[in-house]
């Protein structure tokens, strides 16, 4: 990497890969070839690998370390099949920019979807995946048809090297019946702040308290320069959207919460106000994430006491614990008075 890039204001959580693995037929793409040839020049270790979808060579001998070596290995394909996943009740569907993150989130749900090997995956077939997107915004025409991007990602760590979410972008920008949202703990948000969006993109942030972040979401930035990147999105003329979870109980957790929303007010410019959403998760598990949770972060201190919780199942029936009424309806009180004490314009999309 250049001095120029190590410069960037969150450049010290890019993600750099300590291996990379390609599809044999990612180099038949440009931006393929052009990472393969960037990564050589770099002297970071490259393979070939028959499939994205299943890699061998990831180093581990426990579960930790193959999770960690994981987390440190990028693997470039071509994202195959015609068809997007549905996103439900957010969006109409998801686009498939980027999997998994370079993020160590202890709670993280990708813990249990993505196995014990999470390695992040880039896709270098961004057109055709785009012109996919066209063709679903033309088959529901006039309906105005809403995209996903980081179902299952975080995108912005590997944006200085596959520039796809910037394509994306601009992309629906020339969409007169179609938008676009994704979520980031990330703030190397420069390379996105002269993207042409239009307002079709709402940009978010996920943010958590100060001890959520530094007790359990390990290699992200802190709340404040999350809030400071949200601040140059916002004065970039995004639409900007905040995801506010999990939403954890412990001695103090009002204070801190309270903490975050002056945070918030005291950074956004006043042209944001109008046209801001929360959504507001609460924590919970399953029980399968728990013994995930516990086998990757052995010692981990979130709290997954399933005598204090509620069993509850969900919409794709499997069950997880959840907070009691009695908590929930508390957590409720506090921060929707938050929302509406700091941000009375805004609209809560969720809160659960």
């Amino acid at each position: 990497m250049t001095n120029v890039t190590l410069e960037r204001p969150g450049a010290k959580y890019i993600f750099v890969p300590k291996r990379v693995f390609f599809e044999p037929d990612a180099l038949h793409y440009r931006l393929g070839q052009q990472l393969y040839d960037r990564f050589k020049a770099e002297h970071i270790p490259v393979a070939l690998t028959g499939s994205h979808n299943r890699v061998t060579g990831i180093p581990g001998r426990t579960p930790q370390e193959a999770f960690m070596e994981a987390k440190r290995t990028l693997v470039v394909g071509v994202r195959k099949g015609s068809e997007f996943q549905t996103c439900k009740p957010s969006a109409h569907y998801q686009l498939p920019l980027v999997t998994s993150c370079p993020g160590k989130c202890e709670y993280c749900y990708l813990l249990t979807n993505l196995g014990k090997k999470p390695y992040v995956r880039v896709y270098v077939n961004i057109e055709e995946i785009l012109a996919r997107a066209l063709d679903y915004i033309n088959q529901f025409l006039p309906r105005e048809t809403i995209f996903e991007g980081t179902a299952t990602s975080d995108p912005i760590p590997v944006e200085h090297y596959t520039g796809a979410l910037k394509k994306a972008i601009e992309f629906f920008g020339r969409q007169s019946h179609a938008r676009f949202r994704f979520v980031t703990k990330f703030t190397d948000v420069d390379l996105l702040l002269d993207a042409v969006h239009n307002g079709r993109t709402r940009f978010r942030f996920s943010l958590n308290s100060d001890y959520v972040i530094k007790k359990f979401e390990h290699g992200t930035p802190p709340l404040a320069e999350r809030v400071a990147a949200a601040a140059k999105v916002a004065g970039a003329g995004y639409p900007v959207g905040f995801l506010v979870a999990p939403i954890m109980l412990y001695d103090g957790w009002q204070r801190e919460y309270t903490n975050l929303f002056h945070q918030l007010n005291a950074a956004l410019p006043p042209s944001t106000r109008q046209d801001l959403t929360f959504e507001l998760i609460t924590h919970r598990f399953t029980k399968r994430a728990k013994n995930t949770i516990n086998e990757i972060f052995p010692g981990s201190e979130l709290d997954m006491d399933e005598e204090a919780r509620q069993f509850k199942y969900g919409q794709f029936g499997y069950g997880k614990y959840v907070y009691p009424k009695e908590s929930m309806a508390e957590v409720k009180e506090v921060m929707a008075g938050l929302v509406s004490r700091f941000f009375p314009a805004a609209r809560v999309e969720y809160l659960v």
